[in-house]
């Protein structure tokens, strides 16, 4: 049975047997009887890193250690607010502070991410509305006036899926509801092009 550590852009951890592309930490979430259900993070420095570093192995939701969460892609990760490792993933992580607009120590940055994705005491993910589908960078997760959560990539909407994306469709028209916290939005239009997975007019990575 797959382990509950799979993460949508829409926030909620899933059971899912893909492995995805990207790993994420948020400190430790589970327990002896898997992810608690009233635990979604223990810090604020959320971070996605590489699958494979150093040849380092782990146990997936070892007791007392942190908990292995999967994503699709790095534009999952962004969306559910994880930003890049400084460890495994330093060059991505400084391309990344280069393009954001808040300076300071990372903690500065986790600050600022975690006011933008978290609702305090509901475990929930914060959604932005009033933003112009027409005018998002590559990379941005949205949910469409059916309320369907996809990525905008290659000039238009590809919807989300499970193992991957659907067919594309035209961008919405008008405003639609941005999953992205912002601050990470500022970060692509300044340049950082997130990495997407094939199917969805795959980006590289900065």
């Amino acid at each position: 049975m797959p382990l509950q550590n799979r993460v949508q852009p829409t926030g909620e951890i899933i059971a899912h047997p893909a492995r995805g592309g990207f790993m994420g930490n948020r400190g430790i979430l589970h327990d002896e009887n898997g992810l608690h259900p009233r635990r979604r993070w223990a810090h604020q420095n959320w971070v996605c890193c590489r699958l494979e570093f150093k040849g380092r192995r782990r146990n997936l939701m070892a007791p007392r250690c942190y908990t292995e969460l999967f994503f699709l892609d790095e534009a999952v990760a962004f969306a559910a607010g994880h930003r890049p490792c400084a460890e495994c993933r330093r060059a991505d992580y400084e391309a990344f502070r280069d393009c954001c607009e808040i300076g300071g120590p990372a903690a500065a940055l986790d600050k600022v991410l975690h006011a933008e994705r978290a609702v305090a005491r509901r475990f929930l993910q914060k959604r932005h509305a009033g933003f112009a589908a027409a005018d998002l960078p590559e990379g941005s997760f949205i949910l469409d006036e059916s309320g369907q959560c996809g990525v905008i990539a290659g000039g238009a909407f590809h919807p989300y899926r499970q193992d991957g994306y659907a067919a594309p469709k035209p961008r919405p028209p008008g405003e639609v509801t941005l999953l992205t916290p912002p601050s990470i939005i500022a970060a692509f239009r300044a340049g950082y092009r997130p990495q997407i997975a094939a199917g969805a007019g795959a980006g590289a990575g900065a």
